[in-house]
């Protein structure tokens, strides 16, 4: 799915980012307001762990959106 539509669309999706990442709070997803790179970020930070470890769990998400 293009990030743009989730950007677009992110009261819809964060329902379903919460799913994926339990322990990220209803605060921070309203900040991240669908910023791909915020959220990986906020996915590093509350996860401990690499960035590329974030990324690449975005991407599997991503995908699965389709």
């Amino acid at each position: 799915m293009n990030w743009d539509r989730i950007e677009g669309n992110w009261k819809q999706f964060k329902g379903n980012v919460k799913e994926q990442w339990g322990k990220l709070t209803d605060d921070q997803l309203d900040v991240i307001a669908g910023k791909r790179d915020h959220l990986a970020g906020v996915i590093q930070e509350t996860y401990g762990i690499s960035k590329e470890e974030s990324e690449k769990q975005l991407a599997a998400w991503q995908d699965r959106l389709e």
